[in-house]
């Protein structure tokens, strides 16, 4: 399934790894950059390497692969058990170094883009290697290598990354962190407006985020009804149609209500999943 919830969990704090993956977020990113302090790289590195032997798989977020302790992180990570689910690489710019990572670990590669010369060369992070599975933006970053306060100054870029990935062919990218933990009316704002533009799924940084994350990515039931009426019209009449609202459906329109089929009934899979695995 296309995750709508990813949620970030510092790398060092061991108490806080096993119960990320107990819990609802669609998937867990182990983080060994940002959330952890230089004194504790070591550390994080140990940590996720024991939640990785034992499993479920993870993705883990390492440093910039060019730094001393990106470097580290290939290592070890090169290393690691089959749960490495996938890794994001921060602070991508250079798409030979992203082949190098994604040729070293021979797992999903999900570059983080950060600065404007990332942005320029979207597309060709995007297309880098055949394990590039998804590109998205670090925002707080990216604001800060162009000067500006955030939010609609990030308009451009964020339109960038949205052609970019569909034209290499990637999922919808992932939105951003929403830093307010406790604004989560903000959250769900800005995660609807994210979708609206092309987003799908944002990385979260608490756990209460992430039921408001879900709920602004499922379409209503009237999406949902839409699209199985369509397809099963689509179905009776074995060829382009006319809807009952009067509108021509194509290929364009169809691929679009099979899309939104597969949210709706991945999403609703995994919530049942991790709610019969709560109660046992």
């Amino acid at each position: 399934m296309t995750p709508r919830s990813w949620l970030y969990v510092p790398g060092d704090r061991a108490d806080r790894i096993g119960k990320a993956l107990a819990g609802p977020a669609d998937a867990v990113i182990l983080d060994l950059e940002d959330a952890v302090a230089a004194a504790d790289k070591d550390l994080a590195r140990r940590n996720v390497l024991t939640a990785l032997a034992a499993g479920p798989a993870a993705y883990v977020r390492m440093n910039a692969p060019d730094s001393a302790a990106g470097a580290a992180d290939l290592r070890a990570l090169a290393a690691a058990p089959g749960a490495l689910a996938g890794v994001r690489v921060p602070k991508c710019e250079d798409p030979g170094e992203l082949r190098r990572v994604a040729d070293t670990l021979g797992v999903p590669v999900y570059p983080v883009l950060e600065s404007a010369l990332g942005v320029e060369h979207a597309l060709a992070l995007a297309t880098a290697h055949p394990l590039v599975a998804g590109i998205s933006l670090g925002e707080a970053d990216l604001a800060a290598d162009l000067r500006v306060a955030g939010g609609e100054a990030l308009s451009w870029p964020r339109s960038r990354i949205v052609v970019a990935a569909r034209a290499a062919g990637l999922p919808s990218p992932v939105q951003s962190v929403w830093t307010a933990v406790r604004d989560l009316d903000g959250l769900r704002g800005s995660t609807a407006a994210g979708r609206a533009a092309g987003f799908f799924g944002r990385s979260v940084i608490h756990p209460a985020q992430i039921p408001v994350v879900h709920e602004v990515c499922a379409p209503d039931p009237a999406e949902t009804s839409w699209a199985r009426e369509l397809i099963e019209g689509l179905a009776e009449s074995g060829a382009a149609f006319v809807d009952r609202d009067g509108q021509f459906v194509d290929a364009a329109i169809v691929a679009r209500a099979r899309w939104l089929l597969e949210i709706a009934d991945a999403g609703n899979q995994h919530d049942q999943i991790f709610e019969e695995g709560h109660h046992s």
